[in-house]
């Protein structure tokens, strides 16, 4: 029985029903012209008789791949894009390096490699990935085209008071992240989302509920850092980093980046290049002062969130002998002495009694 075309009423879009090899049709043509229709109905049959012969491997689209993706919770940020570019018609199978490297000159012709890699290969990979542990299509794997550099620069104490002295003059509304981030390696969007209830006051504790990875950690700020988050005094109740109008930041997935042209201006300030001193450049510094106070490997992992040590030691830089010194003296103190004497000393009077 073929597909036939009705509508309920003059003017409206055609609708396309009937029965065709088992499967059922009943959907709109989205179109009240009969041609345009028609057309809808014919591709509409070849399909479905397609993939009643060869499969549904050898028929699936890369739209119907990447809406599977997405219903299955796959993040849909960079698809619009290249579903527009691809179109209904692209069949899975032949998204291959080849059809990367056309829609990457279509799509991204003057951007840099680590863009087109975030903004076209991650996503194309992850929608192609998914397919294939379904079975709907061979797995393969997409050319990154940026090299895997890992980030070398990080900054010193002096150059931290620098950026500092410059927050507080120029963006004093970025004081906030810029001590989450220095002073407990948070990622721009973590420290966004930093709300007054998660936040141990006594103990110096800030509870991070949603992370990258999924998994919820805790971080321990140095007296320093904790000192320049409640400079102000704290919300009552929200998010307690603001924009300079005083409201919440609207956050989105992957966020952090609302802060990144006052950030910039701040690093231009402090006489040091935004090229290489991005946000994230501050997780980098963490990593490396903590470590070089603490030596403590296993808990630089557990505060920063690593699952392996290959990740952190990506963050943790080689740093010179005296830093922990140079961070001392500027009350940059990771081994959090000044909170844990307040207790030892309650211990001690409270076993004397």
């Amino acid at each position: 029985m073929a597909l036939k075309l009705f509508r309920r009423k003059p003017g409206g879009n055609w609708i396309i029903r009937g029965k065709l090899a088992g499967k059922s049709v009943y959907e709109s043509s989205g179109t009240s012209e009969r041609r345009l229709a028609e057309a809808k109905r014919v591709r509409l049959e070849r399909e479905i008789l397609e993939r009643e012969c060869l499969g549904r491997e050898a028929t699936i689209t890369f739209a119907e791949a990447a809406l599977a993706y997405v219903e299955a919770g796959g993040s849909p940020r960079f698809l619009d894009r290249i579903l527009r570019y691809a179109g209904p018609d692209t069949l899975l199978r032949d998204v291959n390096n080849a059809w990367v490297r056309e829609a990457a000159e279509a799509l991204y012709p003057d951007c840099a490699p680590a863009t087109i890699d975030r903004q076209l290969v991650t996503p194309v990979s992850a929608v192609v990935n998914m397919a294939a542990e379904d079975d709907l299509c061979p797995p393969r794997r997409f050319r990154k085209r940026a090299k895997d550099r890992a980030r070398v620069r990080w900054i010193t104490p002096e150059e931290a008071e620098a950026l500092l002295a410059a927050v507080r003059e120029l963006q004093p509304h970025t004081l906030r992240p810029v001590a989450l981030m220095l002073g407990g390696g948070l990622r721009s969007g973590e420290a966004l989302r930093v709300a007054r209830a998660d936040i141990r006051e006594a103990t110096g504790e800030v509870w991070i509920p949603e992370t990258k990875n999924g998994e919820p950690r805790m971080i321990r700020l140095p007296r320093r850092a904790l000192d320049l988050l409640r400079a102000e005094p704290l919300p009552e109740e929200g998010p307690v980093c603001r924009t300079p109008k005083g409201e919440p930041y609207v956050l989105r997935e992957n966020g952090g980046g609302q802060i990144a042209a006052a950030f910039a201006k701040v690093v231009a300030a402090a006489d040091l290049d935004p090229r290489e001193v991005t946000p994230h450049v501050l997780r980098h510094t963490w990593a490396t002062w903590y470590h070089a106070a603490t030596r403590d490997f296993g808990a630089l992992m557990d505060l920063g969130g690593w699952k392996t040590p290959a990740m952190a030691n990506r963050y943790r830089k080689l740093a010179p002998e005296d830093l922990a010194d140079r961070l001392l003296a500027r009350g940059w103190d990771f081994t959090r002495a000044d909170f844990r004497a307040p207790r030892l000393v309650e211990t001690i009077i409270a076993r004397g009694r």
